[in-house]
């Protein structure tokens, strides 16, 4: 019987938990994106790698490469509480790279469908 309250309540904490982290990312499609970064002043954070930034990248995107060992300190840099709009280069890295940013304690974190092979 105690396994079983147990599994209910690691499952009842898990689908808390992620649907949490899941209202503060949000997927958006290449319009709404760029009506966004269009309209305001935005934090833009490409997180591909230094090499696939340099052939090509949304102007003004600040490169933040996920897969370095730095990203979460240079993520941290930005302004939390502040809207940031990530890429990559189809949309499965910068997943990974909102979820490290909610963990850091990023309020909102809006992500490009398909990345940056649907920008263009």
């Amino acid at each position: 019987m105690k396994k079983y309250l147990f599994l209910l309540l690691f499952v009842g904490v898990t689908l808390a938990c992620n649907s949490q982290s899941s209202s503060k990312v949000k997927v958006v499609s290449k319009e709404e994106f760029k009506l966004a970064i269009q309209n305001q002043k935005v934090q833009l954070v490409d997180v591909r790698t230094a090499e696939e930034y340099a052939d090509g990248a949304i102007v003004n995107a600040q490169n933040i490469d996920v897969l370095e060992s730095s990203f979460e300190t240079k993520i941290q840099k930005l302004d939390k509480t502040q809207p940031v709009y990530i890429y990559c280069r189809s949309g499965s890295r910068s997943q990974t790279a909102a979820q490290k940013m909610i963990d850091l304690g990023f309020t909102q974190v809006i992500d490009l469908k398909g990345g940056y092979l649907n920008w263009n």
